[in-house]
């Protein structure tokens, strides 16, 4: 896929005496994915972008989210459509006196270079609303689309005010290797928990029982699931996370 962050994209203003106008580029889906994503399902507009209004604030982005259930989503969206996503974006203009330049937001701003918002207009910012990154150096600004973010946000949150698990109890994971599985089961380690997981390759087995302290994971495309769970949860699973689901196209 094309890098809108190439010397190709790069922003331009236009100077005309007047306030500086912000040519943007976006992702615009114009294919309905078949398989794996390709650049064919895109194209890059560029689009000008008005002056900033009073409360405004003008975005630059640093990190786009990639994640899966964009495949679902954006079924349901018209073609041709703005790409959605999430996005670590850089304030490089304000007319906001809560958010000066400088400041780090992440929000539901989807995959394009520039964005024009207005923090006080929450509705229109879809699944995420706009939220100031605090300071988090030396760790990089792109965790708040990660464990700072909605995956990280989906474990936490799901695991301890909705599983509620007990310690010494067993979770079980689906997609365990994936961005809210791993999270999960390095919380329910934290808690004491016993911790099973399924993933789709031995090589992520390998890590989420080596590097991240899960006490059994099983290849569910290799080994029998009903074996596996009495094996790997003698006594029962207590809670089960479940970060799979299946889609036909």
């Amino acid at each position: 896929m094309a890098n809108i962050f190439s010397p190709n994209f790069i922003v331009k203003r236009l100077f005309s005496g007047a306030p500086s106008k912000i040519r943007a580029h976006k992702y615009v889906l114009t294919k309905y994915f078949q398989g794996e994503p390709k650049i064919s399902d895109f194209k890059i507009v560029e689009e000008t972008l008005p002056d900033l209004k009073s409360g405004e604030i003008l975005t630059e982005a640093e990190y786009l989210s990639v994640d899966p259930y964009m495949r679902a989503y954006m079924i349901g969206y018209k073609l041709p459509t703005d790409m959605i996503g999430g996005q670590v974006a850089k304030v490089i203009e304000s007319r906001n006196e809560n958010i000066p330049v400088g400041s780090y937001v992440t929000g539901a701003l989807g995959w394009r270079t520039h964005t024009i918002v207005d923090p006080n207009k929450l509705s229109s910012m879809g699944m995420l609303p706009l939220t100031i990154v605090p300071d988090i150096r030396p760790h990089p600004v792109s965790l708040a689309l990660g464990v700072l973010g909605m995956p990280g946000n989906t474990a936490y949150f799901g695991l301890k005010e909705i599983c509620k698990p007990k310690e010494g109890e067993t979770i079980a994971i689906t997609g365990a290797a994936g961005a809210v599985g791993s999270h999960v089961g390095q919380i329910g380690k934290l808690l004491g928990c016993r911790i099973i997981g399924f993933a789709g390759t031995d090589d992520k087995c390998e890590y989420l029982e080596k590097e991240l302290g899960f006490d059994r994971v099983f290849n569910y495309k290799t080994c029998k699931i009903s074996a596996a769970l009495k094996e790997g949860a003698p006594n029962r699973v207590d809670c089960y996370f479940d970060n799979a689901r299946i889609f036909k196209y």
